[in-house]
Order: structure tokens, then sequence, then C-alpha cells
């Protein structure tokens, strides 16, 4: 049998590496990669394949995220580009994970070639069709031919939506594989330490989506908040590139420097961020996987958004909801996840660092 994971950005590096280890392990499964190039950059692609002992892929479609791409460009072109691959490989299954534009790309291809799709991290809704994960959401989840399932809410939105049952497959989250497999590593690198912090010592930001980064009044809004945190702890701040660029672009980026208290850093390869994330006594993001992970770590996390797509982070995990921040209105409630005891939670159901294991039985029975 032969498997081909598509991946394209850092949160399908990480999910690939468990999934490709287990796909890997058995006898007579052969196992591959493509990398579309929808993160180009070394710092948020090279860097983690290096780190997560990922192979190089078999295919490089190249397609990069230039800024003059539209999303319907940018997946036009991976189509365009993946098309051949897959006419010639011709895998019994393209595993696409997430919902980003190369899982969508990735799967249109597949099913118009009559290749089983297999989909991980399926059946998540966040209910907000003007996020364009939500759209690759449902359509590739109307494409795919296995739904492997994170949590109940999952299983639930695809039965709803007339998916069949003996396509979906509640098989737990292999981020969290991931992560189990390399806390070890990220804590022996003491990433923290090497900074000049300790444990429970700062608060950690990572934003990336457009609604909070790509106009100079989401980037002000931000810059209010990091500094009325800042008056409470040390901010940790790594920057994805394209909020770095839309700082200097805004002419924001020399008030941020300025900020006292605030610790910026270029993007962190996976280890490293993943000590920053265990050590840290608050998370501030506006990123879906980064709900999970505090969640099994059992770190308080603020999301900067109205809804989630993972609600099983706020009911069972760490998080919490924070759409209509202002520097008022947030700094009470920084204060109180600061000087609080953790909250009690609770590790969601199959979030045991066996997920890959599942996948692999079920795609190759």
């Amino acid at each position: 049998m032969y498997l081909l994971t598509l991946v394209g950005t850092r949160p399908n590096f990480i999910k690939a590496a468990p999934l490709h280890r287990a796909f890997s392990a058995r006898a007579g499964i052969r196992s591959a990669l493509v990398h579309t190039g929808q993160h180009h950059d070394q710092q948020m692609s090279e860097v983690f394949f290096a780190q997560l002992n990922l192979p190089k892929p078999a295919y490089h479609l190249g397609v990069g995220n230039s800024s003059v791409q539209t999303v319907t460009q940018q997946t036009a072109e991976i189509m365009c580009r993946l098309e051949p691959v897959l006419t010639t490989e011709r895998p019994d299954w393209l595993v696409v994970i997430g919902d980003v534009t190369s899982t969508l790309a990735g799967a249109l291809v597949a099913a118009r070639l009559g290749i089983r799709v297999a989909h991980v991290e399926a059946g998540l809704r966040s209910g907000d069709r003007q996020m364009p994960e939500e759209i690759n959401r449902i359509l590739v989840d109307s494409l795919a031919d296995a739904l492997f399932v994170t949590e109940q809410s999952g299983v639930d939105n695809l039965q709803r939506e007339g998916i069949a049952d003996h396509k979906i497959h509640f098989t737990g989250n292999v981020l969290i594989d991931a992560l189990t497999d390399f806390l070890p590593r990220a804590t022996a690198r003491n990433t923290v330490g090497r900074l000049g912090l300790s444990k429970g010592s700062y608060v950690l930001l990572t934003l990336h989506r457009p609604a909070n980064v790509d106009t100079k009044a989401g980037l002000q809004h931000l810059l209010q908040l990091v500094a009325s945190t800042a008056r409470q702890c040390v901010v940790v701040w790594p920057l994805h590139p394209r909020t770095r660029a839309n700082l200097q672009t805004f002419g924001l980026l020399s008030q941020l420097n300025s900020l006292p208290n605030v610790l910026l850093l270029e993007p962190q390869g996976y280890i490293e961020f993943l000590n920053l994330l265990d050590q840290a006594d608050l998370v501030i993001t506006d990123s879906g996987g980064i709900q999970e992970e505090t969640t099994w770590l059992r770190v308080p996390c603020l999301t900067l958004r109205s809804t989630t797509e993972r609600p099983v982070t706020t009911t069972l995990g760490t998080n919490q909801l924070f759409p209509d921040f202002t520097p008022e209105t947030a700094e009470p409630v920084i204060a109180s996840l600061l000087n609080s005891q953790p909250a009690d939670s609770q590790i969601p159901p199959h979030w045991d660092g066996q997920t890959a294991q599942r996948i692999a039985n079920i795609l190759t029975q």
C-alpha cells in the first residue's frame, strides 16, 4: 500500500511527523511526503523538517506564499502542480491534514483523479464562514473517504452534515502525538532558561490571523494589549513573518521595540516553541492548535477570537475565548489568570499519543 501525505504549513509538518513514523513502521507500507511550499520561509519550513525528523519530500511543488497571490490563485497553482504528481504516483490514499489552502487543493485534485482522500483533523467547525479555514474544512470533509476526528464535536458535526458513519473515525489528536514525542527534547533544550526566563515568569503571545494582524487598526489594538500585559508580566512574542512585515509597513515596529518588558523573538523551531509553551504562565493566541496544546499541558490560554472550532478546549481544557478585548477589559482578566491557581481541566478522550497508530490501523485494513 502506498500512502502519500500532503503538507504545506508549519501545523501540517508537526502533525505529519507521527503519521509518517506510524506509516513507515508498517510492513508493506510505502509512505512519502509532498510539500506544496505554502510556507516557503526557511524558518517556517526547513527547520521544522529537520527538528521533526521528517524525510526530504518526494516532491516539492515550490508554490510559495507570495503576498501578491490571492488564496484562489494559490489554490489553483497547488492544484496544477499536484495533478501530474498524483497522476504519476497513483497512491492508494492521499492524506491531507487540517484546514489550510494545501489541504483543500489536495483533496480537490485527488477526488477528481479517483484517489481516496483521508482527512486528518476532520469535522471541526467554528460556525464562522468569514474564516477561510472554515470553508476549507467543510469542502474537504465533503470530499474525504476517511475522516479522522479529534473530538466528539467533530463526530456530531459530520453526522449533522450527512457524512456516512462508516467514514467517520474518532481517533484522537495527532498533534498531541507530536507533543508527547518531542516534549522531553524540548525540556532538555531549555529554551526558556537560555532566554533568562523561568517557568511561570512570562506570558507567551502568538498571533497571526488576518483579522488581528493585517490592518493598522488591528495591530495598534494589539500593541495596546501588549503594553497593558507587559505592565504585569514579561511578554514573550515570537513574531510571525507576516506580522513583522505588517508592523514595518504600518510604521509600528519601532513602537513595539520601545515597549518595556517585551521580549521579541524570531520564529521559533518546534522544539524551542514547545518549551516556551510548556513553561508559560499564560498563553495569548489566535491559533487553533495552540488551544489544544495548552489544554494538554494544562497552561491557561486566552484566545482572541469569538468562536473556536475546537470547543473541547473550552469545556474540558484550559482555553477561554476573549473576542472583545481592549486594554481596559484585558488587564483585569489577565491579572486574574496570572494570580490564580490553574483551573481544573481534563485531557480530552483519545489525546493519548496513540492517534497516528489508530489512523495507520484504519488505512491499512
